[in-house]
């Protein structure tokens, strides 16, 4: 499903920004300049076992240790999952990585872990399932979304 007709379907205000490719939040920084709102981050982690995936949005300059946050919401170690397990679980490729994906999570297999502290900013930003675009919306708009999805989000 387009993410863009979706977030429209449930009357979600947004700004789309065209722009290059970009993988990585360095690479974004030199293009975000002008677009409003956080800017955010996106890991997608598995536990040891690999029967557990996260999605863990962040403020894009916030520093996480995955040992710390394992036993924050009490899990096994993390490490960051496979292009192969991001495929299977929020049909995405890497760099393309970020909340919109859980609209390709059928069975709501991916926890969902925000900081808390996005939601200090009006708006957040997200690309939109590709990496040539970047959509700001209201943060507590990204919420609506995700809790929409089904899921219930861990704040960190």
């Amino acid at each position: 499903m387009d993410i863009l007709n979706y977030l429209e379907s449930l009357n979600i205000e947004y700004e789309i920004f065209e722009h290059v490719e970009v993988y990585t939040v360095n690479e974004a920084k030199g293009i975000s300049t002008n677009i409003p709102g956080a800017h955010c981050k996106n890991l997608f982690l598995r536990n040891r076992k690999g029967n557990e995936h996260y999605l863990v949005v962040l403020l894009e300059d916030k520093e996480i240790k995955l040992k710390d946050l394992s036993k924050e919401i009490n899990s096994t170690s993390l490490s960051f999952a496979s292009s192969k397990r991001l495929k299977k679980h929020l049909n995405l490729e890497p760099g393309s990585v970020g909340p919109f994906g859980l609209i390709n999570d059928i069975e709501n297999d991916v926890n969902v872990i925000i900081d808390k502290e996005i939601l200090e900013y009006e708006k957040a930003t997200f690309h939109p399932n590709r990496n040539t675009a970047t959509v700001s919306l209201l943060s507590s708009d990204l919420i609506k979304f995700i809790e929409k999805q089904g899921y219930n989000i861990i704040y960190i």
